[in-house]
């Protein structure tokens, strides 16, 4: 309590109630890959393609899918990346790197040290080495989600071989399938000029990720989305192939007449089928993060019935707000949510050791996957029964 010495009016200001919590970034991606010029293994904030350019440079036949990714990218809607270059001819280890510590770490290893990186891309490296670390790595995090690349040119048994390789239990990964024709930047004698080639999805599925978040937000599954700039892709994949390849967790993209190339799939790899859809495994990413990072302010505070009241109606009045964007089932808030802090959800014990347990339960709005319509022949007059 404060101090009084003298007699007198005293204001105090104090806190009650909730506090607000602000949704975090979705869509920041973290690449890696080799570059013509830059600093090595070093995090670089780029905003758009000319500050790629000014800092990383062009495309070259030595370092093929690096700046292709990150100009699909920005050219699909993304806003924000990260970059690390890695030196050239790099090795599986070079692009996993190292954890030397604070300043010291490199490859995929240098994001340990970037919270805003929520996406992890690393264009055109199909390895399982690699590709195992990526998703090694955004499990260990807890904070984001990689896109995988497939083999160049896979065919329908490879691809199932190679997804076998890259389970993530709980979904912190989606496989795509095929590369992507495009025009890419180019540069000779000192004149820029385009070039069409295959390149692998990746960074245009990031930059549709960016899209769909900002247009409708991160519980809408980034798929029947135009990739804009894709010219054609490598293998043609038939619906009777994506039959087969879709329950298996790997993502299609598909040209359809009058319609374009679109991305025609939304799972993850995971194993395990609560997690199987990308938006519902980066709903949880968005509200884990924003809920910790909206809530530090509960640290060391007296652990006592006021506080838990406070922090429930804190994340309460959050999950309200997701639940109106739409992010959530149920047509009260009350079928969406459920936010329990008192003493069912932490024993003594707990309280005495500094312990404040919250218990959250959400049910996200999953995909319309499968649109299905029954039309039958109909007596007009007659009474319709199922």
């Amino acid at each position: 309590m404060p101090e009084y010495l003298s007699p007198g009016v005293y204001v105090e200001e104090i806190e009650i109630g909730a506090k607000p919590i602000e949704g975090v970034s979705t869509s920041t991606v973290g690449f890696v890959g080799m570059a013509e010029k830059g600093d090595l293994n070093k995090p670089t904030l780029i905003t758009n393609w000319g500050q790629f350019v000014d800092k990383f440079g062009r495309y070259t036949s030595e370092r093929p899918y690096l700046a292709p990714a990150v100009y699909g990218f920005f050219a699909n809607g993304g806003s924000r990346c990260y970059v690390v270059r890695v030196t050239d001819g790099a090795t599986d280890g070079d692009y996993v790197g190292t954890d030397g510590g604070p300043g010291q770490r490199t490859g995929l290893q240098a994001f340990n040290e970037i919270d805003e990186v929520n996406i992890v891309c690393i264009p055109g490296v199909t390895s399982d080495t690699v590709q195992k670390a990526m998703i090694t790595h955004c499990e260990s995090m807890k904070d984001r989600f990689c896109i995988l690349d497939p083999v160049e040119d896979a065919d329908m048994t490879a691809i199932q071989n190679q997804k076998n390789d890259v389970v993530s239990e709980r979904g912190y990964a989606a496989l795509y399938y095929p590369w992507v024709k495009v025009a890419i930047e180019t540069k000779e004698n000192d004149k820029v000029k385009l070039i069409q080639d295959f390149i692998p999805p990746s960074g245009y599925i990031a930059g549709i990720y960016a899209r769909s978040d900002m247009e409708r937000g991160v519980h809408k599954a980034p798929a029947n989305e135009i990739i804009r700039g894709a010219l054609d892709i490598k293998l043609p994949i038939t619906k009777g192939e994506q039959d087969i390849l879709n329950p298996l967790g790997i993502d299609c993209i598909r040209a359809f007449p009058g319609r374009g190339i679109r991305v025609w799939g939304a799972r993850t790899t995971a194993s395990d089928a609560l997690w199987k859809y990308i938006n519902v495994r980066r709903l949880f990413l968005f509200l884990e993060e924003s809920i910790e990072e909206g809530t530090q302010w509960v640290v060391f505070e007296p652990n006592d019935e006021k506080l838990w009241a406070r922090v429930k109606q804190t994340i309460t009045q959050f999950l309200t707000r997701v639940w109106k964007d739409g992010a959530l089932m149920g047509t009260t808030p009350e079928e969406a949510f459920f936010v329990k802090c008192d003493r069912t959800t932490m024993t003594q014990d707990d309280i005495d050791n500094g312990r404040i347990i919250i218990l959250i339960g959400v049910a996200p709005v999953k995909p319309a996957e499968f649109v299905i319509f029954r039309i039958a022949q109909w007596t007009g007059g007659s009474e319709v029964t199922e």
